[in-house]
């Protein structure tokens, strides 16, 4: 291991810590300037720094600056006389490991140098593979067997049906299998059937032709002729209406489509995936999916497992979404103690992986130090006998935030008529649920009218859900 470097002009401080980590039979070496610790940086390299701020010559600051420039991944633990915001703000904006205002506990340095040094090996270790990290992560038992299963099916062509709960990677998994597909050159178009409207999701699906309905000023090209040689992922495909249920069904018995208002029909060679959180075979029962597509859908399932089934990926989920929120951010990348990663990896997540990425962004703006402790997360997640009614109050506006800034960057259009018919979708399922179908006693409870639910019933088509 390379040594610790100690920067500071005040002779006393670097003896204290000179003693202290001979005591510890930590490697170091000290240099009374910033100055001089930046010529010896031409020639050798430390496995952390401690330095000092303000320095006759280069502040520390600079030496900051000049060190990450060429080693970004080592630890720099900041000491200053002057605990003012002004300095902590800038020290951590130029990459700063830690804050340490003097004077300061001697034995609360060397725990901070130790854990610094464990860092710094661990991101030394982790730095090849970092620039290069897999959209989909997991070690767990579960997790390995859905990427073996992405490599067997890496050359075909097959249909392939997932199912997990809300939040597991459904998408990643899609787009994984057709990036390691034969079709990886062509498109990979996806669409959520439960995020838009019954009478929409025709046109959206199979586009149509100039004046088949009122606003049908051009023809329009709907989403198998957009995925044509490629991938067509259909998400929450249990939800999808009965009529078109039918139409998709001819279109994997064929192979041939027709626009809204077209009368020649039109090739499709596209690989169909689709995903749901719901149980297909209880939908089929039901009679509220079609037996004979669920067969054609579900030539090859994968279950994603929901994170409480892979506790032990909590820990590789948690780094690698601080990092990615780091980068979006543009900000310096901020650590977990081991008892913050013990305490997440205890809890349930019932919004799964897209939950704890929402909390690591959370974490990343808010939390004021480097390294987050279990005192940093919020409340609700400190306290966890309210931790599942907070993830179902709490989270949703930031998930919600998240998901229209990425809908914005991608330029989609209707953004606000698609999150609207999702939000209403949504609350309206859990008030039928919640009277076992009663719909005025659910009008009542949502604040509307009968008449205005039994509309929106039918325009989300939601027909299934009783009386």
């Amino acid at each position: 291991m390379k040594p610790v470097w100690i920067i500071d002009d005040d002779r006393s401080i670097r003896w204290v810590l000179e003693k202290s980590l001979a005591r510890e039979n930590i490697e170091f070496k000290s240099f009374a300037t910033a100055d001089d610790a930046l010529r010896a940086l031409s020639h050798d390299v430390p496995q952390v720094v401690v330095s000092d701020i303000r320095m006759p010559g280069s502040s520390g600051l600079d030496f900051i600056q000049a060190l990450h420039q060429r080693h970004p991944l080592i630890p720099v633990i900041i000491m200053t006389a002057y605990s003012d915001l002004e300095s902590a703000v800038s020290a951590f904006q130029g990459g700063a490991f830690e804050y340490l205002p003097k004077p300061f506990d001697i034995n609360h340095a060397v725990d901070l140098i130790r854990r610094a040094l464990e860092q710094s090996q661990r991101k030394l270790g982790e730095a090849e593979q970092s620039d290069v990290i897999a959209d989909i992560l997991g070690q767990a038992p579960a997790m390995q067997e859905v990427f073996r299963a992405i490599g067997r099916l890496s050359q075909s062509h097959a249909t392939v049906l997932i199912n997990g709960e809300s939040g597991t990677g459904k998408e990643l998994v899609a787009r994984a299998l057709h990036r390691h597909s034969p079709r990886a050159d062509k498109p990979f178009i996806a669409i959520n059937t439960a995020a838009i409207p019954k009478d929409l999701l025709e046109s959206e699906l199979f586009g149509h032709e100039r004046g088949a309905f009122t606003g049908a000023a051009a023809t329009r090209h709907g989403r198998f002729e957009q995925a044509e040689g490629g991938t067509l992922f259909l998400d929450e495909i249990g939800d999808m209406p009965a009529e078109l249920q039918t139409r998709l069904l001819r279109v994997l018995s064929d192979g041939n489509f027709y626009r809204v208002g077209g009368h020649q029909p039109i090739k499709a060679n596209v690989r169909i995936i689709t995903a749901t959180h719901q149980n297909l075979d209880e939908r089929v029962k039901q009679k509220m999916f079609r037996e004979d597509l669920f067969h054609r859908l579900n030539v090859i399932r994968l279950r994603l497992p929901p994170l409480r089934e892979r506790r032990e990926d909590i820990p590789l989920l948690a780094k690698y979404f601080l990092q990615k929120s780091a980068r979006e951010l543009a900000v310096v990348q901020k650590q977990f103690s081991d008892a913050a990663l013990r305490h997440l990896s205890a809890q349930d997540f019932p919004g799964n992986v897209r939950q704890l990425e929402n909390l690591c962004h959370w974490l990343t703006v808010m939390t004021p130090s480097h390294m987050i402790e279990i005192a940093d997360l919020p409340p609700e997640w400190r306290d966890e006998a309210s931790e599942n009614a907070a993830a179902l109050s709490g989270d949703w506006s930031v998930a919600l935030a998240q998901q229209a800034a990425l809908a914005l960057q991608r330029g989609e259009g209707r953004i606000m008529e698609f999150f609207t018919v999702q939000f209403e979708r949504t609350i309206i399922l859990q008030a039928l649920q919640h009277t076992n179908g009663r719909r005025i006693e659910a009008a009542t409870l949502l604040g509307i009218g009968r008449n205005t639910l039994t509309r929106k019933i039918q325009e989300l088509g939601l027909d299934n859900q009783g009386e």
